[in-house]
């Protein structure tokens, strides 16, 4: 079975309280189970970036779901790669909303999520966005938002 990855970042068409997020969490683990399709979501400062992994056509089929998601708006690819084993199989969907304590305790990842994530800065360094979302999943519980 070939694997890939999917990287996106997005704009939130408005600031979600913990309530539409853990929606969005529940509504991810629901859709991407059956799919096989694991990952791991980062939301801040208004945006979201995701990682989806998984077979081709089970990703590509929820990244279309995503992309139709009334939610966000600005829905920015940065990659899609074949990868040779998963990095988020432990989670249907991992979950992690970043705040002013994570900018302090990751000062380098810090310009890059503090006023949201935005493509071109995180696309002109290529991996961190795969880098990012590894070391956010670091101690994080399976379904358990933070």
């Amino acid at each position: 079975m070939a694997l890939i990855h999917l990287i996106y970042v997005s704009t939130a068409f408005k600031e979600l309280d913990t309530t539409a997020l853990d929606q969005i969490l529940a509504s991810s683990v629901r859709h991407n189970t059956p799919q096989q399709v694991t990952g791991m979501l980062l939301y801040a400062g208004g945006s979201f970036m995701q990682v989806l992994e998984g077979e081709a056509a089970a990703v590509d089929e929820t990244f279309t779901r995503i992309k139709r998601d009334p939610r966000h708006t600005d829905v920015f690819e940065i990659a899609r790669e074949p990868v040779d084993e998963r990095h988020f199989d432990r989670w249907s969907m991992g979950f992690k909303r970043l705040s002013a304590g994570d900018a302090a305790t990751h000062p380098g990842y810090a310009p890059f999520f503090e006023h949201g994530f935005d493509p071109a800065t995180i696309g002109a360094h290529p991996g961190l966005a795969l880098e990012m979302l590894i070391d956010f999943s670091l101690n994080q519980s399976p379904g358990r938002p933070s």
